[in-house]
C-alpha cells in the first residue's frame, strides 16, 4: 500500500503524474510547468482521491533548490558576484521594500493588522529559485550581463529573507503573535546589555560573515583539491558521489551551523568549486538529478494550492496577483532602467522576479504559525504563486517575440 512507503508514493506519484500531464500540456502547447502544478493539485489534500504526503514532497523539492542553485554556482565566480553589487543590493532592496509596502495596503483593506500586512508583503517581495534560474537556463541567460544581474539579485533577496526568518520570531509579539523567547545564542548577547532584536542581528551576522570567509578562505582551496583527489581514481560513479556530497553536504551544514538557507550554502558551494577545472563536469553530472526534483518542486507547489480561493476570494486574489506580477515587474525594470541599462536587459529582469515561490511559503507558513497572520493569507500568498509561475514562461514567451522584432 502506498501510505506503507510514503517516500516512495509521492515520488513514484509525483513524477509518474507529472509526466502524463506535462506531455499532456506540451501537446496543448502550455508550459510544461502547467502539467507539473496540476499534478501537484491532484494530489494534494484539497481534492478527493489519493493525498500525497505534502511534508515528504516539500523537502524532495528543497533538495531540487539546492541543486539548482549548486548548479549556478558552477557557472559563477566570486568577481561576477562583485560585479554586480551595485545594481544587485540596492534594486532587491528597494522592490522588497516596495513590493512589502503593496503588501501591507492589501492587508489593510482586508482588515488584518500592521504585522500580518508586513509578513504578507514579504511573501509577496521574493522571487522563486527555481522559476528564475528555470526561465534562465532554457535560454542560455545565466551567464550574460543580465543573468548575472538576476542572480546577484536572488542572492541579495535570499539573504535578507535569511534575517527576516530569524528576525521575525523575536518580533512576534510586536506584530500581533505569540510572543516568542530569544534562542540560546541571541539570549547570551542579551545578558551583555543588547536588546532582543540587536542581539539576534548581531548574532546571524556573525554567522553568514563566518559561513562566507569559511568558504571563501577554507572551502575555496579544499574543494577543488578533494575534486581533483577523486577525478584522479578514474571512476565517474566516485566523482558524480563527491559532487552530490560536496554539494548536500555543504547546503545542510550551512544550515545547521550557521543558519543559512540550502539555497545559499548550496550556491557559495558552487561558486567555490567553479575555481577547479572539473565544474563543467560537475555541472554535467548534477542536471539529471536537478531536473526531476525540479518536477518535484512544482508538483509540491501544487500541492498547496486551495482552490477554493478563486470563489471566496476573488478580488484579493486578483490584488495579490497584480502586486506580485505587475508592481514587482514595474519596480524591477524602474530601478534596472534608472541604473542606465537598456530595455531589454530591464524586461528580462522584470519578468524573472515576476512570481514567487520557496520563500514565500516558508514565510507565510511560519507567520501562520505564529498567530501573525490569518489562515487566507497562505491561500492568497499559493494561489498568488500558482498563478505567477503558471504566467512567467508567457511573459517570457512575449518577451521573446518583442526581442525578434526589435532584431528584425
Amino acid at each position: 500500500m502506498p501510505h506503507d512507503t510514503p517516500l516512495i508514493a509521492t515520488i513514484v506519484v509525483g513524477l509518474c503524474l507529472a509526466f502524463a500531464l506535462g506531455l499532456i500540456a506540451q501537446r496543448l502547447r502550455l508550459p510544461l510547468i502547467a502539467g507539473y502544478l496540476l499534478a501537484g493539485v491532484i494530489v494534494g489534500p484539497f481534492t478527493p482521491g489519493y493525498v500525497a504526503d505534502q511534508k515528504l514532497a516539500t523537502e524532495l523539492a528543497e533538495l531540487g533548490v539546492i541543486l539548482l542553485m549548486f548548479g549556478v554556482g558552477l557557472h559563477f565566480s566570486v568577481r561576477d558576484l562583485l560585479s554586480v553589487k551595485g545594481i544587485a543590493v540596492p534594486g532587491a532592496v528597494g522592490q522588497i521594500g516596495v513590493a512589502t509596502g503593496a503588501g501591507v495596503l492589501l492587508a489593510w483593506a482586508l482588515g488584518w493588522g500592521l504585522g500580518a500586512g508586513v509578513i504578507f508583503g514579504l511573501s509577496l517581495s521574493v522571487a522563486s529559485t527555481v522559476v528564475l534560474l528555470r526561465a534562465l537556463q532554457d535560454r542560455g541567460l545565466v551567464t550574460t550581463d543580465r543573468g548575472k544581474i538576476a542572480v546577484g539579485w536572488l542572492i541579495v533577496e535570499d539573504l535578507v529573507m535569511v534575517v527576516s526568518l530569524v528576525l521575525i520570531p523575536p518580533l512576534a509579539g510586536l506584530l500581533g503573535g505569540a510572543a516568542q523567547p530569544v534562542d540560546g545564542q541571541a539570549a547570551e548577547v542579551v545578558a551583555l546589555g543588547f536588546g532582543p532584536v540587536a542581539a539576534t542581528l548581531l548574532v546571524t551576522a556573525v554567522k553568514v560573515g563566518a559561513f562566507v570567509a569559511l568558504m571563501l578562505i577554507v572551502g575555496q582551496r579544499l574543494i577543488p583539491m578533494v575534486l581533483h583527489y577523486v577525478a584522479h581514481t578514474g571512476s565517474r560513479e566516485l566523482f558524480r558521489l563527491s559532487v552530490l556530497a560536496i554539494a548536500l553536504g555543504v547546503a545542510f551544514g550551512s544550515s545547521t551551523l550557521f543558519g543559512v538557507s540550502f539555497a545559499l550554502g548550496a550556491f557559495f558551494a558552487g561558486m567555490v568549486m567553479a575555481g577547479s577545472t572539473l565544474s563543467q563536469q560537475a555541472a554535467r553530472e548534477t542536471l539529471p538529478l536537478r531536473d526531476a526534483f525540479a518536477v518535484l518542486f512544482f508538483v509540491s507547489v501544487g500541492m498547496l494550492f486551495n482552490p477554493m480561493v478563486v470563489v471566496t476570494a476573488p478580488l484579493a486574489l486578483i490584488a495579490t496577483v497584480a502586486i506580485i506580477v505587475g508592481v514587482k515587474a514595474a519596480v524591477a525594470y524602474g530601478i534596472v532602467r534608472a541604473f542606465g541599462h537598456d530595455r531589454e536587459v530591464a524586461l528580462t529582469i522584470a519578468a524573472s522576479l515576476a512570481q514567487i515561490g520557496e520563500f514565500s511559503f516558508i514565510l507565510i507558513v511560519m507567520g501562520l504559525s505564529l498567530g501573525i497572520v490569518p489562515p487566507e493569507a497562505k491561500d492568497l500568498v499559493v494561489a498568488g504563486a500558482m498563478l505567477s509561475i503558471l504566467g512567467n514562461p508567457l511573459l517570457f514567451r512575449l518577451l521573446d517575440r518583442w526581442s525578434e522584432k526589435q532584431a528584425a
